[in-house]
């Protein structure tokens, strides 16, 4: 068997337990094994990172993306805000998100004469978190003193939209340009079904709360996409969008990176690059029968990865989230209001959740979001008191221990997950960089389905995502 692939490490964080307190990974687990995502779709691209040019072939390919950007507007005497989100941090360790960052500032100063650069990181519902990357990385020091996290309780500022006022956070726009720095991981395609990927964090991380809370409560997934196009299209933030940047991903790693004045243009390359290769691992995953699942991840319960996919995302599985035509997925924030009691939605529209999850065992994954609606409607057995007691502190998962039973080793825990399940198929969410790693029985049924979901996601379902968003094949080519 191939041995498992070293998982992304414990990391220190005020949202996790001790890093030492981690005694045991579920892929170090006797048996277990994986397999790379090139083995189950053989024609996936090269990736820059992981690779063997390491961190140095990310700063190569943002300076060649960036020769292309018109930056003549910004001046010496300027203020320029680098706008970062937090999800990137969680990509493969963090360092080539970090790496993007501090190349587009290099690149600004050198080309422009701008010296007051500042890097503004939001975030979610962690509100210290991009702090946390910021000392990790030593950006505070390479933007000299000008990093800083933003949260979305910070204060706002009011934008005039078509639609109606809006709120951005102020430390994002008090410069005279901002420089929009993301990633183009589909990460919650539950959320915003892959329409204006590009756009979301105007919506998300750059937003106040109550801005955040139309998006995710009021209007539910796909509609709320039209706030943050709204907010982006405003006068308010055309006067200050300089250019945007992104690192390119797919499943198995950092494509590239990608850079353009126009975002609406850079938003129709990742809409292709997203589709076509994550749809495939998804729809690979969504053919899954029966498994129990490991969380294993530095991060919150609904973040933590599997083949570049998200654990929410495996949870909705058994719907096509590419698919616009497809009833709602069984998790978003304004879906799982809609859930009655005895875990079944009100709402015929709204699937259950992916009923091949037969069990979950949570080996490491933090606090600061909300996740007890998980741990309700998935059986969930929890390793260690220390991490039962983390979640019972947290205010947003007072009750995920409520619905959770306790063990207290991963030994055990595996043990249990089996006896009670008879499920043998295990898949594991440690961010395995490249591939998975899984159980030899789960290994070989995603090798048998591979070649057949290859060919319907290019031939047949990979087109009409395209057309139900309006994108051309040409332009969305990898």
């Amino acid at each position: 068997m191939r041995p498992p692939i070293a998982p992304i490490p414990p990391r220190q964080s005020m949202y996790g337990i001790d890093p030492s307190l981690v005694k045991t990974r579920v892929s170090e687990l006797p048996g277990m094994t994986s397999v790379t995502l090139s083995e189950l779709f053989p024609d996936l691209p090269p990736v820059i990172y992981p690779g063997d040019g390491g961190i140095a072939a990310v700063r190569k390919r943002t300076e060649e993306a960036l020769k292309g950007i018109d930056m003549s507007r910004i001046k010496p005497g300027d203020s320029v805000n680098i706008c970062a989100s937090h999800h990137g941090f969680t990509l493969l360790g963090g360092e080539p998100y970090a790496e993007m960052l501090r190349t587009i500032r290099d690149a600004i100063e050198e080309r422009t004469g701008c010296t007051n650069i500042r890097l503004r990181a939001g975030v979610g519902l962690r509100f210290r978190e991009t702090e946390e990357y910021i000392r990790r990385y030593k950006l505070d020091e390479y933007f000299k003193g000008k990093a800083a996290g933003v949260a979305p309780v910070d204060e706002g500022v009011a934008i005039e939209t078509e639609i109606g006022t809006l709120y951005g956070i102020k430390k994002i726009y008090d410069a005279d340009w901002i420089v929009h720095a993301h990633n183009s991981d589909v990460r919650e395609v539950h959320f915003h079904r892959m329409v204006d990927r590009a756009v979301k964090p105007f919506g998300m991380s750059y937003a106040r709360i109550e801005t955040r809370s139309t998006y995710h409560q009021n209007l539910g997934p796909r509609a709320a996409n039209f706030i943050a196009r709204a907010i982006f299209d405003s006068p308010f933030v055309q006067d200050k969008f300089a250019f945007a940047c992104f690192l390119t991903v797919a499943p198995h790693g950092i494509l590239g990176v990608d850079a353009d004045n126009d975002l609406y243009s850079l938003n129709e390359r990742i809409t292709g690059v997203g589709c076509r290769y994550y749809g495939k691992m998804m729809t690979l995953l969504g053919e899954i029968d029966d498994c129990i699942v490991a969380l294993d991840f530095p991060c919150p319960v609904v973040y933590v990865f599997s083949a570049g996919v998200v654990y929410a995302n495996f949870a909705g599985a058994n719907t096509d989230l590419f698919d616009l035509e497809s009833p709602l997925p069984a998790y978003t924030w304004y879906t799982e209001s809609f859930y009655g009691r005895k875990g079944f939605p009100l709402l015929p529209e709204i699937p259950k959740l992916n009923p091949a999850v037969r069990m979950c065992v949570h080996n490491y994954a933090w606090t600061g979001y909300p996740s007890a609606f998980f741990s309700e409607h998935i059986p969930t057995v929890v390793v260690g008191s220390e991490q039962a007691d983390l979640f019972n502190r947290d205010p947003q998962n007072l009750n995920y221990m409520k619905h959770s039973v306790l063990s207290e080793s991963t030994e055990s825990a595996m043990d249990f997950a089996r006896k009670a399940t008879g499920v043998d198929k295990v898949l594991i969410f440690d961010g395995a960089p490249g591939g998975i790693n899984l159980s030899p029985p789960l290994r070989d049924f995603l090798l048998s389905r591979a070649p057949e979901v290859n060919r319907r996601v290019e031939e047949e379902l990979f087109p009409k995502w395209l057309r139900q968003r309006g994108v051309f094949a040409t332009s969305a080519a990898a």
